[in-house]
């Protein structure tokens, strides 16, 4: 399936890709575009938007994207929704400082982005910081910190 979004990815249009292709479509594909071109482009590819203004998986009631995207596909593995919180608080400015690790999230994000501005490649290194980060949660939610 392919799945779009805009360019220029940051914490939640990277952390969502990771989540979509781990636990919801391992052969998704994803395009990036300028915002004023989304609309258009998700129809004409019959691409899934999402992390864009008035899109189904975006943020919605105090969620973000990431957490849509949980929500629409019953993901509730219990590492995955802590992994949720640190990318919550990551990504939607005012709640930064509602985890101690958004911070460092939010910082690891932006340095990829200016190491990696083509999205894809930033997508390709950043896989494997969630994945450590997705193995930490895990770790931290079965010793019950």
């Amino acid at each position: 399936m392919k799945w779009i979004t805009r360019s220029h990815v940051h914490v939640d249009r990277v952390a969502c890709p990771w989540l979509i292709t781990r636990f919801v479509d391992n052969e998704a594909e994803f395009l990036f575009v300028p915002k004023s071109v989304l609309n258009s482009v998700a129809e004409k590819e019959g691409a899934i938007p999402y992390d864009a203004p008035g899109v189904e998986l975006s943020h919605h009631e105090g969620r973000c994207s990431f957490e849509s995207i949980m929500l629409k596909y019953g993901l509730t593995e219990p590492g995955l929704v802590r992994l949720a919180k640190i990318v919550h608080a990551a990504d939607v400015a005012e709640d930064i400082d509602k985890d101690p690790i958004a911070r460092g999230l939010e910082a690891i994000a932006s340095g990829y982005s200016l190491r990696y501005p083509d999205d894809e490649e930033n997508l390709a290194r950043q896989f494997e910081v969630y994945d450590a980060l997705y193995a930490w949660c895990r770790l931290q939610v079965a010793s019950g910190k």
